[in-house]
C-alpha cells in the first residue's frame, strides 16, 4: 500500500507512524507547508519521503490533514493527480463544506473522495507529539459519496486497518456536523470558559478528578478551533443557546434558594447521563 499525507502536524504525523508501524510493506509520503518538518520526518523514518506532485499517482489512499479551508483547496487543485483508482479522504473536524467542494471536483475530475474525521488527538499539537497509537480503538467517522456502494467501504476499511481505528461510522456531513457541535465544538468552548474564572488561580490543592476532566480540552489550539467553530456556526450556535437555557434553570433556583427544583433539574441530568451512556 502506498499512502500519502498531507501536514505532519499531530494527526498526519500519527498516521504517517501508524503506517509504518504497523504495516511493514507500506510505503508513506508526506507534504507539510514547513519543509524543515518534511525532512525531520523523513530522518526520523516518518515517512519515506516527500509527497510531490510526481508521487501522488502512486499513492492508494491520501489523506488530507490540514485544516477545513485549507484541505478543500488542495484536494480541488492536485485533483488531475489523484489515481482514478484511488480513495482521497480529508480528516478535518467539519465535513459539510469540505464535502461540497471536494465531491463536486471529484466528480469533475473522476477520482473518489470521501470524507473523514479521525474521532481521537490531544491538547499538544505539532509533529513533536504524534505518536502510532492515537488513533488506536479511537472511532473514524466517513462521509462516502454514496452510501450503498458495499465495494467502496470495505476497500475504505481496509485501507484504513493498519491506522487500529475501533467503530467506523458512516453518515452523512450534515449529520455529522450536527452531532460533532455538541460531543466536541461545545465540550471547548465550555471548557475554555469555564477557566476563565478568578478562581481558577487558586485551583492548586483544591482540584482533582473533575477538574481534570472538565479542563482538558480548554488548552487547544486557536487558529484551528476558531476555524472549525465558524464553519458550524449553526449548530455550536444552537447547542450553546441550549446551554445557556439550561445553566439560566440552575441560577434560578440558587438565587430563589429552591432546592426541590435544584434537586430536580440535577437528577434529571443524571438520570439522563444514566440513559445516554447505558447505566
Amino acid at each position: 500500500m502506498t499512502v500519502g499525507v498531507v501536514g505532519l502536524g499531530l494527526i498526519g504525523a500519527s498516521l504517517c507512524k501508524a503506517y509504518k508501524e504497523n504495516d511493514p510493506d507500506a510505503v508513506v509520503y508526506g507534504w507539510d507547508i514547513d519543509h524543515k518538518i518534511v525532512g525531520i520526518a523523513e530522518l526520523s523514518g516518518t515517512i519515506d519521503g516527500e509527497l510531490t506532485d510526481e508521487k501522488i499517482g502512486d499513492c492508494d489512499l491520501v489523506l488530507v490533514a490540514i485544516y477545513p479551508e485549507a484541505a478543500a483547496q488542495w484536494i480541488c487543485e492536485k485533483g488531475a493527480l489523484f489515481s482514478k483508482t484511488a480513495i482521497v479522504m480529508d480528516c478535518c473536524g467539519t465535513k459539510q463544506k469540505v464535502c461540497a467542494q471536494c465531491f463536486a471536483a471529484a466528480d469533475e475530475m473522476g477520482f473518489t473522495f470521501v470524507g473523514g474525521h479521525p474521532m481521537a488527538g490531544s491538547h499538544n499539537s505539532g509533529f513533536k507529539y504524534a505518536r502510532a497509537n492515537l488513533f488506536k480503538d479511537a472511532p473514524m467517522v466517513i462521509v462516502p459519496p454514496v452510501y450503498d456502494d458495499i465495494a467502496l467501504l470495505e476497500k475504505i476499511k481496509n485501507l484504513l486497518l493498519p491506522v487500529g481505528f475501533g467503530k467506523i461510522s458512516v453518515t452523512s456531513a450534515a449529520h455529522h456536523d450536527e452531532v460533532i457541535a455538541f460531543t466536541s465544538q461545545m465540550a471547548h468552548v465550555v471548557s475554555n470558559a469555564y477557566v476563565k474564572s478568578p478562581t481558577a488561580e487558586q485551583h492548586k490543592g483544591f482540584s482533582a478528578g473533575s477538574y481534570k476532566d472538565l479542563t482538558r480540552v480548554a488548552w487547544l489550539n486557536a487558529d484551528m478551533w476558531s476555524e472549525l467553530f465558524l464553519e458550524n456556526k449553526e449548530m455550536l450556535l444552537r447547542e450553546l443557546v441550549c446551554f445557556r437555557d439550561h445553566i439560566d434553570e440552575y441560577c434560578k433556583a440558587l438565587e430563589q434558594e429552591d432546592k426541590e427544583t435544584l434537586r430536580a433539574l440535577l437528577k434529571e441530568g443524571s438520570d439522563i447521563k444514566g440513559r445516554i451512556d447505558g447505566r
